[in-house]
């Protein structure tokens, strides 16, 4: 198998990152494209009460298994089916599913340090960077965490004052300008992250002479 294209998705916390992956996945055929996400590769950390689950800082690259995420990307390169069990961010009330990523044509690479770890950084093709003003973010990110995640506001806001700003500031922020396509998502229309995929699909494809995108 030759080498996939691989497309690196990064964006601050509440960017519409998960929104875009899904439209953006939309544009191709299930055997053309897979993806694999940094998030599935946390250090599990569900042994720990809950004062230090508010106090661990889940956004430093020390929290991610850093070497069997590459590992696992090189394994897609190779050609070979790749089996994680999926992380439920220590919710109990969800029961975590084995994920198969199998290997493609088009490789989609997302997550927080996708750039900053360069063995990562260096595999990639295509970089996009979402980004969203920060008292948007903060509000999509209360919404997600406080129904899906079950953390309740004060968690939240620890989190983001002393984890998630300061980590997007030194880890992701001084990637965007070297990043092909950057978007900002200050609106929770749907048009705008349709378009978005829609041109990065329509740009790929015509500088790509195998045609593999719809």
């Amino acid at each position: 198998m030759s080498k996939p294209y691989v497309i690196g998705i990064a964006g601050s916390s509440g960017s519409g990152k998960t929104f875009f992956l899904k439209s953006f996945l939309n544009h191709f055929h299930q055997d053309q494209v897979t993806l694999i996400s940094q998030d599935d590769y946390y250090i599990p950390a569900n042994t720990k009460t809950r004062e230090e689950n508010r106090l661990y800082n889940f956004d430093l690259p020390t929290a991610i298994n850093r070497a069997s995420f590459y590992h696992d990307i090189n394994e897609l390169f190779s050609g070979n089916v790749v089996y994680r069990e999926e992380y439920t961010f220590n919710n109990p009330d969800i029961k975590p599913k084995m994920l198969e990523i199998k290997p493609a044509p088009i490789l989609i690479v997302e997550g927080l340090f996708i750039f900053y770890y360069q063995e990562v950084n260096q595999l990639l093709d295509y970089r996009i960077f979402l980004d969203a003003d920060e008292s948007v973010a903060l509000e999509r990110r209360l919404r997600r965490d406080l129904i899906e995640r079950g953390y309740d506001h004060d968690d939240v806001m620890y989190k983001w004052i002393n984890h998630v700003v300061p980590s997007y500031n030194e880890y992701l922020l001084p990637y965007k300008d070297s990043c092909d396509l950057v978007i900002i998502n200050n609106t929770d229309s749907p048009k705008i992250i349709d378009d978005a995929a829609n041109n990065i699909c329509t740009a790929i494809n015509n500088n790509n002479s195998n045609s593999i995108f719809i």
